[in-house]
């Protein structure tokens, strides 16, 4: 592993290795003095270039915990602003002899291109509707927490999945974990050429939450209602929104995660949020986690210094 572009990429072992590794990292956010000097004289930088506030800060967080120096970097106030390109920006912060770049962007495949071109790794943090593979690493992580394994898990994963990073990547690595994906949502937003890759696809909400040992709801893209891809909110609510009644369709120790922001009342209930079901914010904990266990293992010096 030289960059993190995508889990599509990476082998079972890869995952499996990450996983533990970030589990290891999770032990360290328990302590007293949470910081540790694995990537001391290492800087980094987070060129962001799309609103964030949890990947933002969880990296930046996970990068400091491990002693590295961080530079945060947007779009607005940057050169590209000025009309440099985001090649030649991340080009120039190369040369400043950054050790890495942590890359958010709206356009599918930035991080795969700045990749090609620049000699440090490069890890994705989002890019468009195409991958966010740290989101699928915890979010595979907090389900195992809960469940002890995800092999032979159902997973019902909940709304706008044609337009979700996170349900690609999480698709990917429950996948490769051994569990059972189930995508629901209304039709215009549900790809059914996602059954090629052995997920359930499906409109009928009941059917993709009964005997469901965990339950990933997806933001609603409210953009999504003015383009005519979904019905009004309350329709949505009504069909396809996670409430007191339709949780119960599930397993009754099944665990709900959401990867924020959440739009309360339109995918998912407050109640919902706030009960003992939700790993919501043991997701945001264990997202500091594996994104410590991803710049450990692209900047630490691999499998051998753990």
């Amino acid at each position: 592993m030289q960059d993190l572009v995508a889990l599509e990429s990476l082998s079972t072992q890869d995952i499996e290795s990450l996983l533990d590794l970030s589990q290891n990292m999770a032990e360290i956010l328990d302590r007293p003095i949470k910081k540790v000097p694995t990537l001391r004289g290492k800087a980094v930088v987070n060129l962001f270039f799309e609103p964030s506030t949890r990947t933002r800060n969880s990296f930046e967080l996970a990068a400091k915990y491990l002693s590295a120096d961080v530079i945060n970097v947007q779009q607005s106030g940057s050169s590209v602003e000025k009309g440099e390109t985001l090649w030649d920006t991340a080009r120039n912060l190369s040369e400043m002899a950054v050790d890495g770049v942590i890359v958010r962007h709206q356009v599918s495949g930035v991080p795969q291109q700045l990749a090609d071109i620049l000699d440090i790794p490069v890890i994705n943090a989002g890019d468009g509707s195409h991958e966010h593979p740290t989101q699928g690493l915890l979010d595979a992580l907090t389900i195992s927490q809960a469940k002890g394994s995800l092999a032979g898990l159902k997973v019902a994963i909940v709304g706008d999945v044609l337009h979700s990073r996170v349900a690609r990547s999480d698709i990917h690595v429950l996948l490769a974990l051994g569990a059972h994906v189930v995508l629901v949502g209304p039709p215009t937003v549900l790809p059914e050429s996602y059954e090629e890759l052995g997920v359930e696809v499906t409109t009928d909400l009941r059917r993709a939450l009964s005997d469901a040992d965990a339950i990933q709801v997806l933001r609603l893209q409210k953009e999504r209602q003015n383009s005519g891809e979904i019905p009004s909110l309350w329709e949505y609510r009504l069909r396809w929104g996670i409430t007191s009644q339709t949780v119960s369709w599930a397993k009754p120790d099944a665990v709900i995660l959401h990867p924020g922001p959440q739009n309360r009342g339109v995918e998912i209930d407050s109640d919902i949020l706030e009960s003992s079901r939700s790993w919501v914010l043991r997701q945001v904990r264990n997202g500091v986690a594996v994104r410590m266990a991803v710049l450990f293992r692209l900047l630490g010096g691999g499998r051998g210094d753990e």
